[in-house]
């Protein structure tokens, strides 16, 4: 399968970032920029979404966990047609739609309003609770896409949200783990140790056999897989993910990921 497309893309959804983040001032490009290539490809290729009724039946969702990385979300936006892009160039301005964190009351294409770690997760399981009900109603219903980060899997809301998930089979829920190995207090690793030493445990992403998701219930449903920032997929997939559409996905997450005017 021919990437350049795609490729092109995410390369303007970074340098929209770039530009956006530098005239506000503030912000967080690094881990807008690592998850510039799965967010292109959910808007642009997997996801089935109408930029011309951003509120359509039966549409598939995004959840942007992260919320933090509002700026990527904002440019797929843009860039998929739900709004110019130099609307969002109003970044973190007072009275602007575009703040720190997505809003859904103010940005078209914005399922949730995100930023508490955790909660994103918790609430893209509920909406695919909600999915099943319409589906056994008769009803149109989509499939639900959650993007989380590997630093907001210490988060204790996530594991119970990933049991949830599993009791309920929910295979029209897709999470991925934007693995880029960094959070704001330094590397995944000098945290987990951090807390190891001071007595905290809890499940990691630095797994990369699937075996902490597995313990969780997690095997055939929900579709589950994490990506590192060489590219690499570990986890879980099933449901309608087939190999191509996850390769779409998984192009690769560094944070230092290049721009193209």
């Amino acid at each position: 399968m021919d990437f350049k497309h795609y490729e092109e893309i995410a390369s303007r959804v970074r340098a929209d970032i770039v530009k956006a983040v530098h005239k506000a001032g503030s912000g967080h490009p690094g881990g807008s920029l690592s998850a510039a290539d799965i967010v292109t490809a959910l808007y642009f290729k997997v996801m089935n979404i109408d930029p011309a009724n951003p509120r359509m039946e039966g549409r598939d969702k995004f959840i942007l966990s992260k919320g933090h990385a509002g700026p990527v979300q904002y440019a797929a936006l843009a860039e998929r047609g739900y709004y110019g892009v130099e609307d969002m160039m109003s970044l973190r301005k007072l009275g602007s739609r575009f703040q720190g964190h997505p809003n859904r009351d103010k940005v078209p294409g914005i399922e949730m309003s995100t930023g508490s770690l955790g909660q994103g997760f918790a609430v893209s399981v509920g909406m695919a609770m909600a999915g099943k009900m319409d589906e056994k109603a008769g009803k149109k219903s989509g499939r639900v896409y959650v993007l989380l980060g590997d630093g907001e899997l210490q988060e204790g809301l996530v594991w119970e949200a990933t049991m949830a998930a599993a009791h309920y089979k929910l295979d029209n829920l897709c999470a991925i783990v934007d693995w880029n190995g960094l959070q704001i207090d330094g590397t995944i690793e000098e945290v987990t140790q951090f807390l190891s030493d001071n007595g905290y445990t809890y499940p990691v992403v630095m797994d990369t056999t699937g075996e902490i998701f597995s313990s969780y219930g997690i095997s055939a449903f929900p579709t589950t897989f994490m990506i590192d920032k060489d590219g690499n997929v570990y986890g879980y997939v099933s449901g309608q993910l087939s190999e191509d559409v996850m390769r779409n996905i998984i192009e690769q997450t560094q944070k230092q990921g290049g721009t193209q005017k």
